[in-house]
């Protein structure tokens, strides 16, 4: 009996992160330049999937240099670097990562400044 309350106990904790490692996707468009992140929390780095698509302009900034993460509404953080495609074109996508939050905050927000836009896009997942 004590092994299945253990089990069980387990599983719920599991599951749990299993949410907290895979929040929704996220997308805002501004002056038809639309920008999808996803977070990804995994292992020593934390990451956004990010996509970049317009018909408009050229995608020539550089995610790393324009990104901060902040947790419960302090820190901003600056990445550690992009992984992806390089600057220029229409349809961009990568990988932005960060350093982990220690200890694990209740929420995380991205916010990128895009050259041109008049404010930073903001990307908020509630992680518990």
């Amino acid at each position: 009996m004590r092994r299945r309350l253990m089990t069980a106990l387990l599983l719920a904790v599991l599951a749990s992160f299993a949410w907290a490692a895979a929040p929704a996707p996220q997308s805002s468009t501004i002056d038809g330049v639309t920008l999808t992140a996803t977070l990804r929390i995994a292992g020593p780095l934390w990451g956004f999937d990010l996509a970049d698509n317009t018909h408009t302009q050229d995608l020539a900034d550089d995610p790393a240099k324009t990104a901060r993460v902040f947790a419960d509404g302090v820190s901003g953080d600056a990445a550690l670097g992009w992984q992806g495609d390089p600057p220029g074109g229409h349809h961009r996508k990568g990988v932005l990562r960060f350093k982990p939050v220690s200890p694990a905050p209740r929420a995380i927000e991205l916010r990128i400044e895009r050259p041109g836009e008049a404010t930073p896009r903001s990307f908020l997942w509630t992680l518990r």
